[in-house]
This record gives structure tokens, sequence and C-alpha cells, in this order.
């Protein structure tokens, strides 16, 4: 039996393992269902929608929850279902890009920081605090006001805003391993920095990433509820969240479905997320992986 086949086995055993962990954990199961949901809603959300999102029916407009419009409809007869269910392809098509930039910037700054300390770290951490300074709302505000409101614009302007919470958890995670016995180990042995870095500490310092990524996928997607809210994010007629919002809050008072069950679709995102997190770190924790042994 080859090297390959037996690393490979052990690969598929572990992985059976996580999964295993994974749904014994009553928050995970809910958590992994509410991702594989949006996955799905992601990839096919258009074909299970039961009508067209800018499909409007006047005579319907303004209803509440009916056989017809399981959710009711907005001002203009659109069915809130439909338009929820597309709007999700919108939310991740933001939400996904601005957290893996903010992963990658926050890996840029906080591993260096953290790793070489000194100079680079009093460098980094001036800049870490001035972009930490302002609420990400208000930064993005203002960038968006500098940049203009494009979508590109929106996931760079999200990903700066949110790269500061990334820099730091690296930077303190880098901290607590960099003088581990292995890492001296790779030291003595003539291993460059990046070396060092990128195939030791790296990957050992994966789980509070891993969480901070699940926690901040649905403070993506409010935040870029609320700048489409504000008429700065996804434009209408596109079925942002935000913009459901937007168009449901001018009538909250003799209609309020559009309202209710978007913000109802952001907290069940939010708490999937954050329990899926927090169930993936636990499991992936080597720490807490020993105690559970």
């Amino acid at each position: 039996m080859s090297v390959f086949t037996i690393t490979g086995g052990k690969t598929r055993s572990a992985n059976a393992g996580t999964v295993r962990r994974l749904l014994r954990n009553s928050g995970g199961k809910f958590g992994l269902l509410v991702v594989l949901v949006l996955v799905v809603l992601f990839v096919f959300g258009p074909q299970l929608a039961p009508f067209g999102s800018a499909q409007q029916d006047i005579a319907s407009r303004l209803q509440g929850p009916s056989f017809k419009h399981l959710l009711g409809t907005d001002h203009l007869g659109r069915d809130l279902l439909s338009r929820l269910i597309v709007g999700v392809r919108i939310e991740l098509l933001v939400a996904i890009p601005s957290v893996l930039g903010a992963l990658v910037l926050g890996l840029l700054l906080g591993l260096p920081a953290g790793y070489f300390g000194g100079a680079v770290d009093a460098a980094i951490v001036v800049i870490l605090d001035a972009l930490h300074a302002l609420p990400t709302v208000v930064l993005a505000l203002t960038l968006l006001a500098l940049l203009g409101n494009s979508l590109g614009n929106v996931i760079f302007v999200m990903a700066i805003s949110l790269a500061p919470s990334f820099a730091r958890v690296a930077r303190a995670s880098v901290f607590s391993v960099r003088h581990s016995a292995y890492v001296e180990a790779e030291r003595f042995l003539g291993a460059s920095n990046g070396r060092i870095l990128l195939l030791h500490i790296l990957p050992n310092i994966i789980p509070p990433l891993l969480l901070l990524v699940a926690m901040s996928l649905p403070t993506a997607i409010a935040v870029e509820t609320g700048l489409s809210f504000l008429g700065l994010g996804v434009r209408p007629p596109t079925p942002s969240w935000g913009v459901i919002l937007a168009d449901g809050f001018a009538r909250v008072r003799t209609a309020p479905w559009a309202v209710l069950w978007t913000c109802l679709a952001l907290a069940i995102t939010t708490l999937g997320c954050t329990l899926l997190g927090e169930t993936l770190r636990d499991i992936l924790d080597p720490k807490r992986i020993g105690d559970q042994q």
C-alpha cells in the first residue's frame, strides 16, 4: 500500500469524524442546515422562486400572506417570497468576496505583526487602530462617498472595514504559537520566515479565523442590507434584502410584511452562521479536541 493511499485514508477518516461531531451538535446541525439552504438558494434561487422577482401584479399589491403569495406582496404586487429567495444570491455575491478579501488583508497585516513584533507590530497596530476607530457603517459610508457606490466598490469597502478584526485575531493567534517547540525546531533547522509562517503557523491559527469568517458573513450581509437601504448599495429593482427592506419600510404601518420577513431572514442567517462557526471552532481546535478525548 502506498503512502498516498494511507494519507488519503487518514484524511477521509478525519473528515468523516468532523462531520459526525458536527451532526451530534444541535447548534451545528441548525447552522449547517441554514448554510446549506443558503447555498441551494444561491445556486437555484431563480428556478425555485414561485414567481419572477420583478413580476408585478398590481391588483394584488400590499397583500398579506395567502395561498398564492405565501409571504405577501409589495407595493408593486411583486411576490415577497420570490424576491427574498432571489435576494440570497445578491447578498452572497457581496458578502463572500467581502469576507474573503477581509481575511486576506487581515492575514497580510496580522501574520507579520504577530511574528516579528517590535517596530513592525507597532506600525501595523497603528493602522489597525485607525481603521477600527470608525464603526463599520460609518467607514463604509465615508469610503463610498469618495469612491462611488458601484457593486465592486461596496465589496472593496466592506473588505477594508472587516479586515481589522481578522488582523487582530491573526496577530493574537500568532503571538500564542510563535515560540512553540515546533516553530523553534523549524527555525533551528534553518527554515525561512515565510516557510514558518505559511506552513507551520498559519495552519495552527485557522480555527479562530474560521469562526470569524462564519460570524463575519452575516455581518457583511447586514452591512450590505443597510447600505442598500440607504441607497448606497445595490440599486432597485434588484431584489437585494436592503432594497426590499427600504420599499417595505415606507409602508410599514399598512403592510409590515416586507420588513418582517426581511428581518427574520437576517436573524436566521446570523444565528445559523454563528452557531456553525462556533461548532467548527470547537471541533477543529486541537486543544478542545484533546479535552474531548
